[in-house]
């Protein structure tokens, strides 16, 4: 017997006896989406069986106070997600098989005893990653003083970026709701191209770009395109954890190289693993020490990578904020030999939550990375893509990274005032001329870790230095610091956190 036959052989309830519908007319909520909201629920608890017969939308409004249309517009809305089956000339069902029913799991009882305790098989990068650095703690339900790569998000120029974003949106064609390009889009790479070319040096063609969400998943895909399972890959000492471990995902061998005032030892390097496949710098503005790489030290990487055929990843995270002189040449600008792969992002310098970054690869890896990255997260959001060309090509952002760097110079001035005055004899910060977080020192013998936890338990974040440090040359036998940073804070709050990070210093001290 077909359904609709079922539905006929069962009687319909008594009227009103399964129906207690509550209707506010003040809520918010249309009253159309409360009558149906009250009859799926009666449904999908069983007060409702299924194929008993629905009352009729004529009774049900009379009965609920509510007019006809309002009922019918919960009908059909039960219709079409398949709650209710209508029968021409005899009226509407309950179906026999509702969706949440199809949603249930019924799971099997598990009898004592028979559950296996055994730990699930996990890949041994898993391990790897449990045992490298991590993010540092967080203070929850916040941004306070000092999380660390945090722009001046408050003096973003909302409105601009609102009318760009507004003005793309009325012009939407159904063509731009596909998926989008690999590379990303070509007017997005066009600006990247002319922008970086005059800011940082960078020596490019649009078709070396490949726009990606974050410079982490930058890292990924340039780690995926150049390194095999075991490759020996150059790491700074200390140096970000993120990186770290999306090295460790890919399975290198990581070589700790220690970072002095120069920036990373080329020559220790060299000594230690001269074969190795990949290094990996942030020369601008070394993470977390602020040191920049000296050009004798550019040099040398640069030579090195030509004799021993390897690839140098360059991090250029946040060197636009540089405070004094001309922001230096990016350590691709100086390549000759094609070993660079360059990574920048815009959620830095624009603001967070856009997850707009990009790479410029060697015209010899281009292929290999494209193909990688079809197999994996595809495009990038392309309408994102589309305001921030516009709000590229139309010259706000460099007028806003131009205003940001003003902003951030007096931030970080501020900061190292408050330390001058507030933390005399515990902290001694290191002037940084680029970036968004200062090198703070604490006393010779105490414990960083231990800094950084008391400075939780007053509601601020200090990233202890030693958690980036290895076990190796630039390891934990290192004087102790914090990194702080400063760019999402104002300057009274900057003065707070001060005051906030000293009490928890003086319960060490």
């Amino acid at each position: 017997m077909n359904d609709v036959g079922e539905q006929r052989r069962h009687v319909p309830p008594r009227r009103g006896s399964a129906l207690l519908i509550a209707l506010d007319p003040n809520a918010a909520e249309p009253l159309h989406r409360q009558v149906y909201r009250g009859l799926r629920e009666a449904i999908v608890s069983g007060r409702l069986a299924a194929g008993v017969q629905v009352p009729s939308s004529r009774w049900l409004a009379d009965t609920l106070g509510v007019s006809r249309t309002t009922v019918l517009g919960a009908f059909d809305q039960l219709v079409a997600e398949g709650y209710i089956v209508g029968v021409v000339g005899s009226g509407s069902y309950v179906a026999h098989q509702v969706p949440d029913h199809l949603l249930q799991v019924q799971a099997e009882p598990v009898r004592s005893g028979t559950r296996s305790s055994r730990a699930a098989p996990l890949a041994d990068r898993v391990a790897r990653l449990r045992e490298s650095p991590r993010a540092p703690a967080h203070v929850a339900g916040r941004t306070p003083a000092f999380r660390l790569g945090i722009p001046p998000v408050d003096q973003f120029p909302l409105s601009v970026w609102s009318r760009l974003a507004a003005a793309r949106v009325r012009t939407l064609k159904t063509s731009q709701l596909y998926h989008g390009a690999p590379r990303g889009t070509s007017e997005l790479r066009d600006a990247i191209v002319t922008h970086h070319a005059a800011a940082r040096g960078v020596r490019c063609t649009p078709d070396q770009v490949i726009v990606v969400s974050s410079a982490q998943e930058a890292m990924d895909l340039a780690y995926r395109v150049t390194l095999n399972p075991g490759d020996a890959v150059w790491f700074e000492d200390p140096g970000y954890w993120s990186a770290l471990g999306a090295l460790v995902s890919a399975g290198a061998r990581i070589v700790h190289v220690p970072v002095d005032a120069c920036g990373l030892d080329v020559a220790y390097g060299v000594a230690a693993e001269p074969r190795a496949r990949l290094a990996y710098v942030t020369p601008s503005h070394q993470f977390p020490t602020g040191a920049t790489l000296s050009l004798e030290r550019r040099r040398a990487l640069l030579a090195w990578a030509g004799r021993s055929d390897a690839w140098i990843l360059e991090d250029d995270y946040d060197s636009e904020y540089r405070y004094t002189g001309r922001p230096l040449t990016a350590l691709q600008g100086l390549d000759t030999a094609d070993r660079v792969i360059y990574v920048g992002t815009f959620n830095k310098t624009v603001f967070p939550a856009l997850r707009l970054a990009y790479l410029v690869f060697p015209p010899g890896l281009v292929d290999a990375a494209l193909t990688v990255r079809a197999q994996g997260a595809q495009h990038a959001p392309t309408l994102d893509q589309d305001i921030l060309t516009d709000f590229l090509v139309g010259g706000h952002y460099a007028r806003h990274v131009r205003a940001m760097r003003v902003v951030c110079r007096e931030r970080r001035d501020a900061l190292i005032e408050a330390a001058e005055r507030e933390a005399a004899g515990l902290l001694q910060v290191e002037q940084a001329e680029t970036g968004l977080h200062v090198l703070a020192w604490l006393p010779p013998g105490v414990d960083d870790q231990a800094a950084s936890a008391a400075a939780i338990a007053h509601g601020v974040e200090a990233a202890a230095l030693s958690s980036y440090r290895s076990a190796g040359p630039g390891g934990p036998g290192g004087r102790g610091g914090l990194v702080l940073g400063y760019g999402g804070l104002r300057p009274k709050e900057i003065a707070t956190g001060m005051r906030a990070l000293v009490q928890a210093l003086r319960t060490l001290i």
